[in-house]
């Protein structure tokens, strides 16, 4: 089993690489493009909303629910019956989400009053920011329908999945990078305001992806027409496990939704800030827990219809080991790096040294909370594979309750870095909570073996981390190189820091028997 999902693993993390790089190709066009002025954060600002969303109705909640129903259904071997849940199902959603997104088009000015109040007030006030309420409500009348695209992409996406043929969905998202990059090079110069351009990008690439996987479908014979289902067995049981799974597996969404609408009040360039931190925190979060949570829940999911429960736990366990593994490199190594690839990737055209040491200092208080987002992506599906859908909103409720207390103590202190310092504090009781609902209920607690290997992963790390300081220039010279010689100087940094730590880990006695399951 391990072997099959290290194999699944590495093909969801090889293609979500190609799509990361090129997302951070996409951030360093629109960073050189417009910066981290007022017109970057409108941008961000009117993608982050349907993005919020895709969470709720796609990737997120419905994913979380559809996938063990679905994984049941085609367990049994009845073709005809699964394929009836799929159009049962899509025809459902498509016609929830097309009314979501009508709304969104249509009342675009007061979705941004709601999420952008600082702006909204600033209108109202005939203040200067009043023109990103404006804008911020042309953007959204663009890149709202991308929400029902991408809803479609990650049924399709979840169908795949189900069906082993991870490759797919993972490789999609490279569609919309190119996209956007494309209209930022094309159309935007083209424009007075380039942010249209931009926003013209997200609705394309949203069109491409739902395009493509469409093939992949019918040859899989799971391409149907979508109907109206909503009372149909099995499309009941999956809304009984969404409703309650929208606010649990969206904690964090609703978590990044709450921090932009107190950025609306702070300093312009707030937003912005947060949004390139975040950007470079979710390319290891994507490419280790992410990957690694995409082909664990139907694993999990197949391990709890067949009611092997110590194989269940088996599985968690070599979910959380490999997730630690990789992300205790990553957060040490964005910490110590924070600013040199800040620099690299971003420091040209509108994106000045001032930007980059605010980022920095926002970046740094989001990868104190790494390790606690990838572990939430190993422990969610604990519950979900189980179809427990309501115990994760419980402690959902708290984490937010949470957050919102901090954002309002660190906001006042720290402006928009306790924002990101709330964040990742409210992670880290998600993901506590999580792991104690799982102890309690005996299905997966940690062994004293586990703790042993993450003890040396730790030894590990604080080698690769005293070899990074070692070797790293005064951070003031980097400002004065160029771009090429920064790369090369960041480039050479991350390979000496990957080979010290790869070498601590293997002296330690880390072995690759260390990373399989025993079923």
């Amino acid at each position: 089993m391990s072997k099959r999902l290290l194999r699944s693993g590495l093909i969801v993390s090889a293609m979500t690489l190609i799509s990361r790089v090129l997302g951070l190709v996409r951030d360093v066009v629109v960073a050189n493009l417009m910066g981290a002025g007022a017109a970057a954060d409108v941008f961000f600002f009117a993608n982050k909303i349907p993005n919020f969303l895709r969470r709720l109705f796609a990737e997120g909640a419905f994913s979380q629910a559809f996938v063990p129903v679905l994984t049941e259904y085609h367990a049994s071997g009845d073709i005809d019956k699964t394929r009836q849940l799929i159009a049962k199902a899509s025809g459902t959603l498509g016609v929830i989400v097309t009314l979501v997104t009508l709304v969104g088009v249509l009342c675009s000015g007061v979705v941004t009053a709601m999420f952008g109040a600082g702006w909204f007030i600033d209108w109202l006030n005939g203040g200067p920011d009043g023109a990103k309420f404006e804008l911020a409500s042309l953007l959204l009348k663009i890149t709202f329908p991308y929400l029902w695209f991408i809803t479609f992409v990650a049924l399709s996406g979840a169908i795949l999945n189900t069906i082993g043929k991870f490759a797919v969905s993972s490789f999609t998202p490279v569609f919309l990078n190119i996209a956007i990059i494309g209209c930022a090079w094309l159309i935007s110069p083209n424009l007075d305001q380039p942010e249209i351009g931009l926003a013209i990008g997200v609705f394309l690439g949203g069109f491409i992806q739902f395009v493509f996987q469409l093939p992949f479908l019918a040859k899989a014979g799971l391409l149907v027409r979508p109907q109206w289902g909503w009372n149909d067995p099995g499309v009941t049981k999956i809304r009984k496990l969404m409703l309650p799974a929208i606010f649990g597996v969206s904690v964090s969404q609703i978590n990044l939704l709450l921090d932009t609408f107190i950025a609306s009040f702070l300093m312009t360039g707030s937003i912005s800030w947060l949004y390139y931190s975040d950007r470079l925190l979710e390319f290891p979060l994507g490419l280790f827990g992410i990957a690694i949570a995409t082909v664990i829940l139907p694993a999990l999911s197949r391990k709890h219809a067949d009611q092997q429960g110590k194989q269940f736990a088996e599985t968690m366990d070599w979910g959380v080991r490999m997730v630690l593994l990789l992300g205790i490199p990553a957060m040490l190594g964005m910490l110590v790096l924070a600013k040199p690839m800040l620099m690299v990737l971003f420091m040209r055209g509108e994106f000045s040294l001032y930007d980059v040491n605010q980022s920095a200092m926002s970046l740094w208080a989001l990868s104190a909370g790494l390790l606690n987002f990838m572990l939430i992506k190993i422990f969610a599906p604990g519950y979900y594979a189980r179809q427990d859908t309501k115990t994760p909103v419980r402690y959902g409720i708290i984490a937010m309750v949470s957050n919102m207390f901090f954002n309002a103590i660190f906001a006042y202190f720290f402006s928009y870095v306790g924002l990101a310092m709330a964040t990742a504090l409210s992670a880290l009781i998600n993901a506590g909570l999580l792991y104690r609902g799982l102890h309690i209920a005996n299905v997966y607690r940690i062994t004293k073996k586990t703790l042993f290997f993450v003890l040396r992963l730790v030894i590990a790390g604080a080698a690769m981390v005293a070899s990074l300081l070692w070797l790293m220039p005064n951070i003031d010279l980097w400002s004065e190189w160029s771009t090429l010689n920064r790369a090369t100087w960041l480039a050479g940094l991350i390979a000496v820091g990957a080979f010290v730590y790869l070498i601590s880990v293997m002296i330690l006695g880390i072995r690759p028997h260390h990373l399989r399951t025993d079923s």
